[in-house]
């Protein structure tokens, strides 16, 4: 019944920004928290943010600093602003929303979106 879609993905030059959203429809549960993984080819999928409904946020080592993730309740969507882009960014990027802790693992998330390509090219 809920449905993630991811947006904002695309090919960037590293040093580069993007800015991907998370538009959620259905039955929401506004307590939830709200996560980014990725997977790159050949890699297990990968912890990047998390924002919980009060705006308190986790990130992977390898995002903090660079990104910065967001969201707005009264659109129902999250955001992850990506800076300083780099190749080793490049991924099909996820965002999904947990009831649960630990919000770094995939398993405390209950829904997913589609995903959206980012390619950053050297």
């Amino acid at each position: 019944q809920v449905q993630l879609v991811e947006s904002g993905g695309g090919l960037v030059e590293a040093g580069g920004s993007l800015r991907l959203s998370c538009a959620a429809s259905g039955r929401i549960f506004i307590n939830y928290a709200m996560g980014w993984f990725r997977q790159a080819p050949g890699k297990e999928r990968e912890f990047v943010a998390a924002i919980r409904w009060n705006s308190i946020t986790v990130y992977a080592d390898s995002a903090k600093g660079r990104f910065t993730v967001s969201r707005d309740n009264a659109k129902n969507t999250v955001y992850l602003q990506m800076d300083n882009l780099k190749v080793e960014d490049t991924a099909v990027y996820y965002c999904a929303a947990a009831p649960r802790l630990p919000y770094t693992m995939a398993n405390s998330y209950d829904y997913w979106g589609q995903g959206t390509q980012v390619t950053v090219s050297s």
